[in-house]
């Protein structure tokens, strides 16, 4: 969710009814390093909290040094990222690839929860591979050196986000009588009544949604009311291109227009899903690096459907 979970489109998740908010993954290192985007993705408005700011690394110097830069930005928790699976990550040893060394894993985060002076959560996979899934029992050694909680993706490292979503073993988590700490569970949600199943089938104290949102921050409202057993509420056109619109204007406001114009691509296709006949808009919205062009085509797009 690197460069997605930004803070503009953050606050949209949240007046959609977003619970808990969590930043972008930010590399220790570069935090130690000042790095501008790093100390960027940190930011948040008073209106996001609760909001944990997310770490990553695999060496446990980096990730001590980072604790005090993070801490000053005064988050309600930190979140250790032990589940990303992209190579330039799980490759050094980070994220997932944490996972072919369950006691490094162990002693980074006890060395963690014992420095910070807030609430610190774990992100995890099932495990490395097929034939590795020790999620029940690592669930467990975790909890033992403090987490505050912990959220489990539902696939294994090396399946990275194909195939789909097994929640089985994050169940068996949730219902281990030895468990204490909130479980929260990941993969596939992209929809309301996949939330509402997966809340009732599973007992999970939370769901992350990451994907499914991407163009999409309705879905945490749908998802409210499907929990409360109502129908869900039909989103115009209109209101997906003013929401569209004042998130890419948003977005300018925080990293400037050509960085913005660039990443607001990925969200597009997100925001006008199902439309008949949209690939006329489509290509020229992914190609155009003008906001002028831009608001052209946003006018063009609630024209056509109304």
């Amino acid at each position: 969710m690197d460069d997605i979970t930004d803070m503009p489109f953050r606050e949209l998740c949240k007046g959609f009814g977003a619970d808990l908010l969590i930043t972008e993954f930010i590399a220790s290192e570069a935090l130690n390093r000042e790095a501008e985007k790093s100390y960027r993705k940190m930011r948040f408005s008073d209106a996001q909290h609760p909001i944990g700011i997310q770490i990553f690394g695999a060496d446990e110097g980096e990730l001590l040094q980072c604790l005090e830069i993070v801490e000053e930005r005064q988050p309600d928790f930190i979140d250790i990222n032990w589940g990303c699976p992209v190579r330039k990550v799980a490759g050094k040893g980070a994220g997932s690839g944490i996972l072919k060394d369950i006691p490094k894993m162990l002693r980074i985060t006890e060395a963690l929860v014992k420095r910070a002076h807030l609430p610190v959560t774990v992100k995890t996979r099932l495990g490395y591979d097929a034939t590795d899934k020790p999620i029940v029992e690592l669930a467990e050694r975790l909890q033992d050196v403090g987490i505050a909680a912990l959220s489990i993706h539902g696939r294994t490292k090396t399946q990275m986000y194909q195939g789909s979503a097994d929640w089985t073993l994050i169940g068996e988590v949730k219902r281990n009588p030895r468990m204490h700490i909130p479980i929260f569970g990941n993969g596939d949600i992209v929809t309301p009544q996949q939330a509402l199943e997966a809340r009732s089938r599973y007992g999970v104290d939370g769901i992350l949604i990451g994907r499914g949102a991407i163009g999409n921050p309705w879905i945490f409202e749908q998802a409210q009311r499907a929990f409360r057993g109502e129908e869900e509420r039909e989103v115009t056109v209109a209101e997906r291109v003013r929401v569209c619109r004042e998130h890419l204007l948003a977005a300018i406001a925080f990293k400037g227009e050509h960085t913005a114009m660039f990443e607001m691509r990925k969200h597009y296709g997100g925001y006008f899903k199902g439309l008949r006949d949209f690939k006329q808009f489509r290509i020229p919205m992914v190609n155009t690096t003008s906001l002028d062009e831009m608001q052209e085509l946003f006018d063009k797009v609630e024209r056509f459907y109304s």
